[in-house]
């Protein structure tokens, strides 16, 4: 079946030369132009990935990003003309999954979706359900739940894959370049403080007080692990 993918961006030369590459590879692409044409895209209809610009009329990316996660774990990789650092770590702050600076090589964006809905398949195509609970810690691998003292906790792709990895290996130290590997993908040109952005955000849905955590702790100097 056709992956289908939600492309958002104000500029139409933009839109239409990353709708003509990606079913050159047969996938079936939507595109909208504003954030709350994106944002009514994106309520009715069952997206694999979208791609969504950060600068956009009516309502901006991030708003849009954020009221999705509200209702849907889909991948969003987030496009943004600008260079700050702080830019890209918002998006993820919102629950972006990735990001891409503008203006970006067309082979590189589709590599990095070939590469996100590569590893969601993986997940999908184990069937078997596969669930682990630690001290009020319950995750289901298969349909990737998470909850803690029976409270469901909404987390996206990225986060969700992070603490299964991480709960999956009790008491291995993981470094931030080796996280970026495993969950992001060796291609993945982010930093290593993406690793920390989405760590923290764990924290903040996963842990009573991040601040002295019962699940994530860090090794000064080193990494993250899973504390069981």
């Amino acid at each position: 079946m056709a992956k289908k993918i939600l492309v958002v961006d104000d500029e139409k030369l933009i839109v239409k030369g990353v709708k003509f590459s990606l079913e050159q590879d047969g996938m079936e692409i939507d595109a909208a132009y504003d954030g709350e044409e994106a944002l009514n895209f994106a309520k009715n209809n069952d997206y694999d990935l979208i791609v969504l610009d950060v600068m956009l009329p009516k309502l901006n990316g991030l708003e849009v990003c954020q009221q999705i996660r509200e209702f849907s774990k889909v991948p969003i990789i987030m496009l943004t003309a600008k260079g700050e650092d702080m830019d890209k770590i918002m998006g993820l702050e919102y629950g972006a999954d990735d990001y891409m600076t503008k203006p970006f090589n067309i082979l590189e964006l589709k590599a990095r979706i070939k590469a996100i809905l590569r590893r969601v398949n993986i997940k999908k195509d184990n069937a078997k359900v596969n669930v682990m609970e630690v001290k009020g810690l319950k995750i289901n691998c298969d349909s990737r739940r998470v909850f803690v003292d029976n409270n469901e906790i909404n987390l996206t792709a990225k986060e969700f894959d992070l603490l299964e990895l991480l709960l999956k290996n009790p008491g291995k130290v993981y470094s931030r370049e080796q996280l970026l590997d495993i969950v992001w993908g060796y291609d993945y040109p982010g930093d290593v403080r993406t690793v920390d952005v989405h760590v923290r955000r764990l924290r903040e849905k996963i842990e009573s007080n991040p601040s002295d955590p019962r699940f994530i702790f860090t090794k000064w100097g080193v990494g993250y692990y899973f504390k069981g």
